[in-house]
C-alpha cells in the first residue's frame, strides 16, 4: 500500500516542551535579546526591592546599557556607589550578555 499524502513540513515530529519551543522561536526570529531586555525591565522591582522600585522613574536599555532614572538623590548615590553589585544581581538572573553597564540618571 502506497502512502497517500507526504509530510513536507519542516516541523519536528517529537513534542518539545513549551519553554524549548519558545526559545527556538525567539532565536529563529532574532528576538531573544529584545525579549530578555523587556523581561529585565519588568523584573526591576523584584531585583531591586520595593524602595528602589518606588523611586525609579524610568528604565530603558540601549546598546547593552541599562539607564535608570532615580527620583531620590540618596538612593541614586547609594546605587551609583554599588553599581557593580547591581550589575552582579542582573547577571545572576539574566546572564552577562543582556547588560554590560548600568547608568543611573
Amino acid at each position: 500500500m502506497q502512502e497517500k499524502y507526504r509530510d513536507y513540513s519542516a516541523r519536528k515530529k517529537e513534542a518539545a516542551p513549551l519553554k524549548e519551543a519558545f526559545e527556538e522561536l525567539l532565536q529563529a526570529y532574532k528576538l531573544k535579546d529584545t525579549f530578555e531586555e523587556k523581561h529585565l525591565i519588568q523584573s526591576w522591582p523584584e531585583l531591586m526591592g520595593k524602595t528602589v522600585a518606588s523611586r525609579t522613574d524610568s528604565l530603558y536599555i540601549k546598546n547593552k546599557k541599562l539607564f535608570v532614572k532615580i527620583s531620590s538623590g540618596p538612593i541614586k548615590k547609594e546605587l551609583s556607589m554599588n553599581r557593580s553589585k547591581v550589575l552582579q544581581i542582573i547577571h545572576e538572573k539574566f546572564g552577562k550578555n543582556v547588560i554590560e553597564e548600568v547608568v543611573f540618571l
